[in-house]
């Protein structure tokens, strides 16, 4: 701002000081009160105040706004300011404006009259100050009035350079808040020339606008590639004392640099000769200027050489079209891999990771493979080491699997939580996609089960089981392995899924040695029955039906199991249903009926892996197609994106991998022509998938859509597919619900725009949920919808009503919701929130929650005597009624804080019922419409080596293990 003389404000200096030596907050609050006072009078009253009157008021009312207070008067007296022809009254004016001045007011209309005034004006310093209040406000409503008037000045040959470069950023602001109110015309064909223009500070800002033009149009300003070349060229070869106003800490404009940069990856190469090579000369400099000795020690002066350099790497990178460079920028970025500083070293894996992908820089990046697993094995931030995973991944290929497979394998043990199942994820598709022979790939996958079965999802397993299925020559062997495996002492129920499967359909092939003969493999399997959820006990209980058909002479043993009570009075009615099925199928069955029934699985149609599809997912990639139609849109690809759908740009992609390419079995169903293990190039098969007897779904099933392995193996009942079921939860969604375990009311969702609060009650089988829905902005959310859906397995347990929401929440107001729930019956999942709206930018937001209501919010504390307690305790012996676990605390080990926990659950809990008195013990009926279910609690704490036990009995299993599941969060 310019130095006025004469203008200082001494009331407006005395009242700062005033509030300045205020010694508490009520003195402050009275001082402001009486100053708001005063100049409420001076705006009323009857005397006509002059230009520099309204601007000290004004002041004064921007400082108490400042200072937290709400002002509701003096917006007239500012708009009032910007007719005045004094540059600082309008500049106080223009700022109240910015600061106080809702877009939705009246008074706009008013402003908007002023704003094209000064846009008009000969004066350049009117001029700017009403290009910064529209790129301050930057509404809609003004883009829509205004957006015709801005590109005007930015494109004439009479507007100074100053008012340009402020013309550019507010135009960017304008086009990012509302890009089709921004109209057409020969400005746009003008504006690029500006990249040419002599004052760096307008071409600075014009980069930003033509980057952000050209993002969602790049043929109409293909003309910019010329002449941001140009400008690159000079910026680059130009000594950094030929740029003294725009050099920091001698690095000539870096900021531009990296926007010319940026800018040239939304274009293919150039294909004028002429232009390439001499962007390719610029490209080398940047990387020469690299490797020359550091002109400061200021950590300033690497920053931003080494964003111009990171930059140039990203174009050579989207243009993958110079071999040279390609080579160069993978040596320069392999020097930063045992760099000192951290960010280096992350940003050296992530473009390493993109170089991967291409042709020209495979093997220079394969050479850093040592340097990389170190990294892995030794770098101390977490995100380090997951840039360290990713470019182990990008660079894995046949030459290199079994090494690089092998290190993954290695660290996974010891791996942080949080990258250990992406980890798993990516080592079973490098030992699929690259197995040359599949008995290292069985061995790989069972190694995998062993050292992170927790984080081995259930797409992992199913995979192994289809490719050991689809491969006649490595079931033996497989079958072999999976029984040795079983054997160890600690076994993982993904490794009893597994060798259930496989044993049941192959253990013929491996019963002929003594030391696995069919009995010792059943035994082996049903010593891990009782350890095993249901979903796994129905596996087994499917193995041992298909064990009666391969081993007759076990037929005896099997069907004792199957009348055992504990199967055929079973709590699970799945588990019931399938004991009493297949007893009766082995007993009434003839030997040849049985053989038909119950005969080996057919191949699997080869359909696109489903672990790609979980990887995919997880990592937001899309597929090869869409890879080249975002190329020109992004900077970069991922560098999964590319490695995915081949090992480099010159592979064949319609054809497998030689040593994937299989001779379908004579009773297989032909595979689709040009297939591979991952299935990239298929052609998707129209029959439905056979369902398998292992599938844990209900019988009669519906038929498979995709075709793909989910199919085949979902444990649930396909439903209905709608936008909503298909919506995944908002990030931190899960964390939130946790938090209303133990409570019920707080707050549920919170971001910049939008809070979401609950308050809860329950009595019996009944619910009432409210839920608060609060506009954090000064802006009103249009089309606001909510609902509630249900997952399937809900539709029969719960009963949910919703009462409608207002479509428009206006600004920094709250509306509330009511949701009714009705407890039909014991339940495991929860009712999803599904909120939707438009913001202020015209944005589509959507917001996807769980409700908190759970099965425990229907619990009644129960109290009962020491005896009771133990006599009930016991007639809950069943494995099948139990849930236990054995935990490591997460939180600090504190009485009252646990006590609080599990009243705040639901429990009364019981004194002097258990003998050690630092010991939890608690009772509970959970109420539903068609049954009273009774719970029994014991929580033991171990304060020295910070554990507990926790405990649950109920009469169903599925409400056991739901509670323990609950609680197990809040330890």
């Amino acid at each position: 701002m310019p130095a006025v003389k004469g203008e200082g404000m001494r009331g407006l200096a005395v009242f700062i000081s005033d509030i300045r030596n205020c010694k508490s907050k009520e003195s402050e609050v009275k001082r402001i009160n009486k100053e708001l006072a005063n100049i409420r009078s001076k705006f009323k009253g009857d005397k006509t105040l002059d230009g520099y009157q309204k601007k000290k008021y004004v002041c004064k009312l921007l400082f108490i706004f400042l200072l937290g207070h709400d002002i509701d008067f003096g917006h007239m007296e500012a708009v009032n300011l910007l007719s005045s022809n004094k540059y600082t009254e309008k500049q106080i004016g223009y700022l109240f404006i910015s600061v106080l001045v809702n877009e939705s007011s009246t008074l706009m209309q008013l402003v908007t009259e002023n704003l094209k005034t000064d846009l008009s004006s000969r004066n350049p310093i009117n001029t700017n100050l009403a290009l910064h209040c529209i790129a301050n406000i930057g509404s809609k409503a003004m883009a829509e009035a205004l957006g015709g008037e801005v590109p005007k000045l930015l494109v004439s040959s009479d507007t100074i350079d100053q008012v340009k470069q402020s013309s550019s950023l507010c135009l960017l602001r304008l086009y990012r808040t509302s890009p089709e109110a921004i109209p057409k015309g020969e400005w746009q064909n003008r504006v690029i020339h500006l990249l040419n223009d002599q004052h760096m500070g307008v071409v600075t800002a014009a980069s930003s606008l033509i980057h952000d033009l050209a993002s969602t149009s790049t043929d109409d300003y293909k003309g910019s590639v010329s002449l941001a070349v140009a400008r690159l060229s000079r910026i680059v070869t130009s000594s950094y004392t030929d740029l003294q106003d725009y050099t920091y800490y001698f690095v000539p404009a870096p900021w531009l640099a990296v926007k010319l940069l940026r800018l040239l990856q939304l274009f293919p190469p150039p294909d004028d000769a002429a232009v390439r090579g001499r962007l390719n000369e610029c490209l080398e400099t940047i990387l020469n200027k690299a490797q020359e000795p550091p002109k400061s020690k200021k950590v300033q002066h690497s920053n931003s050489k080494n964003a111009v350099l990171f930059e140039a790497i990203n174009l050579i990178i989207h243009h993958d079209s110079e071999p040279n460079l390609l080579v160069r920028a993978c040596n320069q970025l392999g020097q930063f891999l045992q760099h000192r500083e951290t960010n280096l070293r992350y940003l050296a894996l992530e473009s390493m990771c993109h170089l991967a992908s291409s042709e020209f820089s495979r093997e220079a990046v394969k050479k850093h493979l040592e340097t990389v697993v170190k990294a892995l094995k030794t770098e101390r931030d977490v995100s380090v080491r997951q840039r360290a995973v990713d470019l182990l991944y990008a660079m894995c290929d046949k030459s290199n699997a079994d090494e690089i497979v092998g290190e993954m394998l290695d660290y996974l043990e010891a791996a942080d939580y949080s990258i250990r199942e992406e980890m798993v994820l990516k080592v079973a598709i490098l030992s699929e996609k690259f197995a040359v022979d599949y008995t290292w790939y069985v061995d790989t996958i069972l190694n995998l089960i062993r050292i992170a079965g927790d984080y081995v999802s259930e797409e992992v397993w199913y995979r192994v089981i289809q490719i050991v299925i689809n491969r006649e020559d490595v079931q033996g062997y497989a079958a072999k392995t999976v029984f040795e495996a079983l054997q160890a002492p600690a076994c993982h129920e993904n490794m009893v899924k597994v060798g259930g499967y496989i044993l049941g359909e192959f253990g013929n092939l491996i019963a002929g040695d003594p030391r696995s003969n069919p009995l010792v493999q059943f035994n082996l399997l049903h010593s891990k029955f009782h350890l095993c959820s249901p979903s796994t006990r129905g596996l087994l209980l499917s193995t041992y039906v298909k064990f009666i058909n391969l081993f007759p002479e076990i037929k005896t043993t099997i069907q004792d199991v199957l009348k055992n009570d504990n199967q055929l009075r079973n709590a699970d009615a799945e588990l019931q249903q399938r004991a009493v099925e297949y007893l009766k199928l082995s007993v009434i069955s003839s030997a040849d009926i049985l053989a038909t029934v119950l005969e080996e699985m057919p191949p699997f149609p080869e359909k696109e892996s489903s672990l790609l599809a979980k990887l995919k997912k997880k990592t937001g990639e899309v597929d090869k197609d869409e890879v080249k139609k975002v190329k020109k849109q992004q900077v970069l690809p991922t560098a999964i994106e590319i490695n995915n759908i081949g090992e480099s740009s010159t592979d064949d992609m319609a054809a497998p991998p030689p040593s994937l390419a299989t001779t379908a079995p004579t009773n297989a169903a032909p595979p689709a022509a040009s297939m591979d293990l991952l299935g990239l190039d298929s052609t998707p098969d129209p029959k439905p998938s056979v369902v398998s007897f292992f599938d844990t779904a209900p019988s009669n099933p519906p038929p498979p859509t995709n075709g793909g392995l989910f199919d085949i193996f979902d444990p649930s009942p396909g439903g209905t597919t709608t936008p909503e079921n298909t919506a995944g939860l908002t990030p931190g969604a899960e964390e939130n619900f946790n938090k209303f375990i133990c409570k019920n009311n707080g707050v549920l969702f919170e971001n910049d725009l939008l809070q979401i609060g609950v308050k809860s009650e329950f009595r019996t089988t009944l619910g009432r949920v409210t839920i608060f829905y609060g506009n954090k902005t000064s802006y009103q959310f249009a089309n606001f919808a909510t609902s509630v859906s249900c997952p399937d397995s809900l539709q029969a347990s719960l009963k949910v009503t919703t009462q409608p929401v207002g479509t428009v929440v206006d600004a920094g107001a709250q509306v509330q919701q009511m949701i009714t729930i009705e407890s039909l019956k014991a339940f495991t999942d929860t009712p999803i929130l599904h909120i939707q709206f438009t913001d202020a930018s015209g944005a589509r937001q959507f917001i996807n929650l769980k409700v908190p209501v759970m099965i425990s919010n229907f619990f009644a504390g129960a109290t009962m005597a020491a005896g009771d307690f133990f006599g009930r305790w016991k007639t809950l012996s069943d494995p099948t009624q139990e849930a236990q676990k054995i935990f490591q605390a997460t939180t600090s080990m504190d009485t009252e804080t646990d006590k609080g926990k599990l009243i705040g659950f639901g429990l009364t809990l019981l004194a002097d019922v258990d003998p050690n008195p630092d010991n939890f013990v608690g009772a509970g009926v959970i109420h539903t419409a068609e049954a009273q279910i009774g719970v029994l609690l014991r929580l033991e704490p171990s304060k020295n080596a910070k554990m507990y036990r926790l405990t649950l009995r109920t009469s169903r299993q599925l409400v056991s293990q739901r509670l323990l599941e609950l609680l197990l969060t809040q330890f």
